[in-house]
């Protein structure tokens, strides 16, 4: 898991090279069929890549997206008239049964169809209209990292060249750069690690277009820790969930500037004056003078690209707290890296 994590900034460069000809067919298609919303269908890691990418197309692209229950399909076998809908699976192996069945089944429905995996070949390629491929390489270890991260990528991809401006590829790739630099810090994050080698449960906490960060972050941690994290949007968590947050419950927050930094900026001001152990992992000195434990993330980077960004530091922390546990990040009990579900 710990290679994984470092080869991201490579294979994240070699993602953007080999796919740009195979986005830019994507979204002609999506533009000749006059596409005017999205349903994206996945599981696990690539669910949270799903979040992300309804955050990125309805801000940027101004598309409304759905996150599909395949159930709905799957089991109930519901009907829709999908014309003028794009259908995004993702699934990193390509045989997620539930993702590549749901894709099946809306093709008939009038979708056009797109599959995002690491597998060329799968059984997801061979149902999608069009493929893209997160050139990853092969993931041993059980646990995620370098598919995801490459994910996000194609979806940022897919957003840039929609509004036709392949300029914005140089942002992404200047985002890539900085992930390797999130490598400065891991010292840091493998000493504070230490503290926490008798959680149990805590809370993973962002705003906007890092909720997903938040949500793989906690996944990172249940998978790989078998801590019980649950991961919450800043605004859900005070809809009630804040309750149970008392002095000595440690709170991991994912908080760069943006849009969203007020708010992360209030909560951990009031997080600081209930004693909550607050683990903040910002740019931003500001915020981090609030923290319990705070690590400074040595890049400041624009918010729509932070997603990429700060959950290294996530994984990264994973990492390091499960082997402080005693565990194997690689082979987490009860996983494997295919799952098949209806």
């Amino acid at each position: 898991m710990l290679d994984e994590i470092h080869e991201q900034p490579q294979v994240l460069q070699k993602v953007i090279d080999a796919e740009r000809a195979n986005v830019l067919e994507l979204c002609r298609a999506i533009k000749d069929k006059e596409i005017r919303s999205v349903v994206m269908v996945a599981r696990g890691t690539s669910d949270n890549a799903a979040v992300f990418g309804k955050y990125l197309f309805e801000i940027a692209n101004g598309i409304p997206v759905s996150l599909a229950a395949p159930s709905v399909i799957t089991l109930y076998n519901a009907e829709f008239d999908l014309s003028n809908t794009l259908v995004i699976g993702i699934s990193q192996s390509g045989e997620s049964t539930d993702v590549v069945e749901f894709l099946k089944r809306v093709k008939g429905m009038g979708a056009l169809t797109a599959g995002i995996t690491n597998v060329n070949g799968s059984e997801l390629t061979q149902v999608a209209d069009y493929t893209l491929l997160c050139h990853a390489g092969e993931e041993k270890s059980v646990a995620a990292t370098k598919t995801y991260t490459t994910t996000l990528a194609l979806i940022y991809m897919i957003s840039d060249m929609l509004v036709g401006e392949d300029d914005l590829i140089p942002h992404l790739e200047a985002a890539v750069g900085m992930t390797s630099r999130v490598f400065q810090v891991e010292s840091r994050i493998e000493e504070i690690a230490q503290r926490y080698r008798y959680m149990e449960e805590c809370k993973v906490v962002a705003r906007g277009m890092n909720y997903a960060t938040s949500k793989e972050a906690a996944l990172k941690l249940a998978e790989t820790c078998y801590v019980s994290a649950e991961p919450f949007s800043m605004a859900d968590l005070m809809h009630g969930p804040i309750a149970v947050v008392d002095a000595g419950f440690p709170v991991f927050m994912y908080a760069p500037p943006g849009k969203g930094y007020p708010t992360m900026m209030e909560l951990a001001q009031k997080l600081e004056g209930w004693d909550v152990e607050t683990i903040i992992f910002s740019s931003e000195e500001e915020i981090l003078k609030t923290a319990t434990i705070p690590v400074k993330l040595p890049v400041v980077v624009d918010e729509p690209y932070s997603p990429l960004v700060y959950i290294v530091a996530g994984q990264l922390f994973a990492q390091y707290l499960s082997v402080v546990k005693g565990h194997d990040p690689d082979r987490p009990r009860g996983l494997s890296k295919v799952t098949l579900t209806l």
